[in-house]
């Protein structure tokens, strides 16, 4: 059984139609990338799988639990952890307040998560506004997984980062991918980071599925097509 599974997904802003028959499958331990142009739907699905907005027609289910009614923050409970496209950390609460706002027991610790960014360590007491882009990416992160989540979604992690920084959190990314066990959804451009992390690639395409395979069976003439690369 798929971990996470959504079939024939619409989903609307006002009377506005922003998916279309949207299905994906990711399964437990496995990398998934979410790709396409902007604005086609990415985030928008991503809402959708954490409940943050409503679908239509179709169907979601997440370790096999019927997903249709439950409010985000019973998605979040039940293993879901999303780090959001733009950070949005608490800018008024220190990195450790951050880090433990949602904790839950499990794996994630304060102590495992500063071994994954050891800047979050050296940062503890510094308020999330004083921080740099990427030390607030590295703490938006490592919030999401002090919720010890089963899923781990990342929406445009590294967008705005320095070079340097990108790599440095791309390295995270891929080290929870070969030490974690977890489960994780990627939404990025950058097909090369992006290879180091995925199994598999779905491709939307103005609000719709138009590509589904393994990431390595992506060729020029998809990348062209799909993603303007």
């Amino acid at each position: 059984m798929s971990l996470l599974n959504l079939s024939g997904i619409s989903a609307f802003y006002g009377t506005s139609q922003a998916l279309f028959d949207v299905s994906l499958e990711l399964e437990a331990g496995e990398g998934l990338a979410l790709m396409g142009r902007n604005g086609m739907g990415k985030s928008t699905t991503v809402k959708v799988i954490c409940r943050m907005l409503p679908h239509k027609d179709g169907t979601i289910h997440f370790d096999g639990q019927d997903m249709a009614r439950v409010p985000s923050y019973k998605a979040a409970q039940a293993g879901i952890g999303l780090v959001p496209e733009g950070r949005r950390c608490f800018a008024n609460l220190t990195v450790y307040e951050n880090l433990i706002a949602a904790a839950r027991k499990g794996h994630w610790t304060f102590a495992t998560v500063t071994d994954l960014f050891p800047r979050l360590a050296e940062r503890h007491d510094q308020l999330a506004a004083s921080l740099s882009g990427g030390e607030q990416q590295m703490l938006a992160i490592g919030r999401a997984l002090m919720t010890n989540p089963r899923l781990l979604i990342l929406d445009e992690a590294t967008e705005g980062l320095a070079p340097v920084v990108r790599q440095e959190i791309w390295q995270a990314i891929a080290t929870l991918r070969r030490e974690s066990g977890l489960s994780i959804l990627v939404v990025d451009k950058s097909l090369k980071e992006l290879a180091t992390v995925a199994d598999r690639a779905v491709i939307l395409e103005k609000g719709r599925t138009v590509w589904a395979d393994r990431f390595d069976a992506l060729d020029e003439a998809t990348t062209t097509r799909y993603l303007g690369i």
